[in-house]
């Protein structure tokens, strides 16, 4: 758990952006389920890519509840600043203010691309997975990986053209 503690917990962070009561409970729910779920690990693939398909499967079906909930009349939560330890403090206070306003236009940005296409951008982008390793976890194929990294990464530069410090 110490080994996958940070890097699960920043993916449901960012995955469950829209829910971030959520993120907290699909990251305690991975390790339960991953402790529970143990013999059916065969080694085909890297733990963490395990674990990571996990914590994507528990975001999704929370989101797809929630998006329920949320059409029969629920509330709808707003995303939090999901980009925060994406950029290192500078000593230049104007500096960073600067920052935390592109860390808060990133986050938003992300929050708001569809569930698909957020994971995929996250696990590349945030956690620095190669393509490869993410279409295992995901069980995708490598070419689905690479459409929606594009496609994705096109949505957020478009979110981010239109936003105005």
């Amino acid at each position: 758990m110490d080994l996958y503690r940070h890097k699960i917990f920043s993916l449901t962070q960012r995955v469950c952006a829209q829910a971030p009561a959520e993120a907290d409970d699909v990251f305690q729910e991975t390790f339960l389920t991953a402790f529970k779920e143990i013999q059916k690990f065969r080694g085909a693939s890297r733990l963490g890519t395990w674990l990571y398909r996990i914590a994507s499967n528990l975001c999704w079906t929370r989101l797809r509840r929630r998006r329920r909930a949320v059409s029969l009349g629920g509330e709808e939560g707003l995303p939090p600043d999901l980009a925060r330890g994406l950029l290192s403090p500078p000593d230049d206070p104007a500096e960073t203010a600067r920052q935390r306003e592109i860390q808060r236009a990133v986050g938003e940005a992300l929050a708001r691309l569809p569930v698909d296409y957020r994971m995929v951008v996250a696990l590349s982008d945030l956690r620095g997975l190669k393509n490869e390793t993410i279409a295992g976890a995901l069980s995708l194929s490598l070419s689905a990986v690479k459409s929606r990294l594009h496609r994705g990464r096109n949505m957020l530069k478009k979110q981010l053209k239109l936003h105005k410090p």
